[in-house]
């Protein structure tokens, strides 16, 4: 058959449309949303090449209006992940075989769908799932889904071409196999674009999937799949089934055939799998990969030199983009005591001014939590702050489910730097700052270090150099994503490849091609042109 060796197009990142009034993307996004919300969608799961519906039949609402329906999911069981493991490994010595450039061509495909004709559905698909902002639905399943596709080719074309030397008489080169069974991706609710990539970066590679996504991220999950089988992706390589965590993992677990598990979640959740499949190690045909993003308390750490109004902004932007429904929000601020006080007015001041509401209404900054067990702990964690004696709520602090799962964002001021919303992980719209004296700058970075189990994201605000380098060395441990005077969220493909480690995770850095390696495994080929035929060495020669 022919071949060559084929010049991709360039990965670029994908352009943010703003929304701004009297955008057409804006009124394009709003008719979508109307469209949407008009309809009942009735959801399948997907496994080889059918879709199945087993009239179990569980709701999709929005979070911030609970009581509408925007469609119906089918819940399967432990038969179905069976069903699902078997296509995937019906498929996978074909899918395997195909040429590089054809997987490479199908998900280019799905990027330039993702990026015309499907944007709008699935940016609304997310808001009304999910409800996040126009904006930053934008940011998620638009643009991130559509960098993570196209990036990800780039990377694979450059792990294929990173080759041996060969010294004179031979040649050497190595092959990428995808691994030898299937993968198992566990996706969360918040970004639609981590639902996309897990799945697609293992398939990408070669392997085939079997996909698991969270139940409140159904509805865009839906859409992904379409997407993927209008740009042409064969039966059974992606399999969506709609099973609670653990039928799938009875199942999956305890399947010779597991590869490899690519998992962003919670930190529980996460180390019971990890000790899940050491016990079942010798069911294994291979040591299977294990890739995780789990959970954060990420910080900001100003410096006495920061200016107030920066370090004011990171904070409302970092702590309460997507209600702080972002393993990289901000959650815990260290306040020099020349600085804090005028760092809390300006943050209250932002606080106060802000929108909260439906997604539909763009105005709103601020929609709701994700659903009524998140919505209770966050609660929790603010009723902990409204009963100590170390700490007050100095802003927000308010929560009302009764339409939609709102809570205000929140602004803690604690004497306390061990309080419990300084240590532990709420993943809602929660911030507490804690104020040093400027000249325990140095103590207070290792108070930074030490508080929390995770090593996620970070940031450090100051005007000095020397104090910036000094940062970045003592808490070199304590972020994989570590920002300079900006917030510790945001992290774009290509160019901040994102994960952290300690109970945060693998650190295998989405976005980047040190994730891509581990999907697959490589051989070294070594050929000689003319063999040798004396078993005899030059050193053995008489003199």
């Amino acid at each position: 058959m022919p071949k060559g060796i084929y010049q991709l197009p360039f990965a670029e990142n994908e352009p943010v449309n703003s929304y701004a009034p009297g955008t057409p993307e804006r009124q394009q996004l709003k008719d979508a949303l109307k469209k949407a919300r008009s309809k009942q969608v009735d959801v399948p799961m997907y496994i080889g090449a059918e879709e199945v519906k087993t009239g179990n039949k569980k709701p999709l609402n929005p979070p911030h209006d609970h009581q509408h329906v925007l469609g119906y999911f089918h819940e399967g069981d432990a038969s179905h992940v069976e069903q699902a493991i078997k296509a995937a490994l019906a498929a996978k010595e074909k899918w395997a075989n195909l040429s590089w450039e054809h997987r490479a061509a199908i998900f280019l495909k799905a990027a330039d769908l993702i990026a015309g004709p499907f944007r709008n559905e699935i940016n609304a698909a997310t808001m009304l799932g999910q409800s996040k902002s126009a904006y930053q639905a934008e940011i998620d399943s638009a643009c991130e889904l559509v960098d993570f596709l196209r990036y990800n080719v780039q990377f694979m074309s450059e792990i294929y071409s990173e080759q041996p030397e060969s010294s004179a008489g031979m040649w050497n080169r190595t092959e990428y196999r995808p691994l030898e069974g299937f993968v198992f991706a566990i996706t969360p609710f918040n970004f639609t674009a981590i639902a996309g990539n897990l799945p697609s970066s293992a398939a990408l590679m070669g392997n085939t999937v079997v996909w698991k996504a969270a139940y409140t991220q159904i509805y865009a999950a839906d859409v992904i799949m379409r997407v993927f089988k209008a740009a042409g992706l064969p039966d059974g390589v992606i399999n969506l089934v709609h099973v609670s965590g653990p039928d799938a993992g009875e199942v999956v677990f305890k399947h010779p055939d597991f590869a490899g598990l690519h998992f962003t979640g919670s930190t529980g959740v996460f180390k019971h799998l990890w000790k899940t499949i050491g016990e079942n190690i010798d069911i294994y045909k291979s040591y299977p990969r294990i890739v995780g993003e789990t959970g954060g308390k990420d910080f900001i750490v100003a410096h006495h030199t920061a200016h107030a109004r920066d370090v004011a902004t990171a904070i409302v932007r970092g702590a309460f983009e997507y209600q702080g429904q972002k393993c990289s929000a901000a959650s815990r601020v260290y306040l020099p005591d020349n600085i804090a006080e005028e760092v809390q007015k300006l943050v209250i001041e932002d606080v106060k001014d802000i929108k909260m509401g439906g997604p539909e209404d763009f105005e709103n900054f601020f929609n709701a939590v994700i659903d009524k067990k998140s919505f209770d702990k966050i609660a929790g964690y603010i009723e902990k702050a409204k009963e100590s004696s170390t700490s007050k709520i100095i802003a927000g602090g308010e929560y009302d489910d009764s339409k939609g799962y709102f809570i205000q964002p929140t602004v803690i001021l604690t004497e306390d730097p061990q309080f419990i919303t300084m240590k532990e992980e709420i993943f809602g719209p929660v911030v507490t700052l804690y104020v040093y004296k400027q000249e325990n700058f140095e103590e207070t970075l290792t108070l930074v270090d030490e508080t929390s189990p995770y090593a996620l994201t970070g940031a450090i605000f100051s005007n000095d150099r020397y104090i910036i380098e000094l940062a970045t060395k003592k808490l070199s441990n304590a972020a994989g994503n570590f920002y300079i005077n900006d917030k510790p969220t945001g992290a774009v493909v290509g160019q901040q490849p994102f994960g952290g480690a300690r109970g945060s995770g693998t650190n295998d850095k989405a976005g980047s091609k040190l994730n891509l390696l581990r999907w697959v495994s490589a051989r070294t080929i070594k050929e000689t042109f003319v063999p040798a035929t004396d078993y005899r060495y030059p050193f053995m020669d008489k003199e």
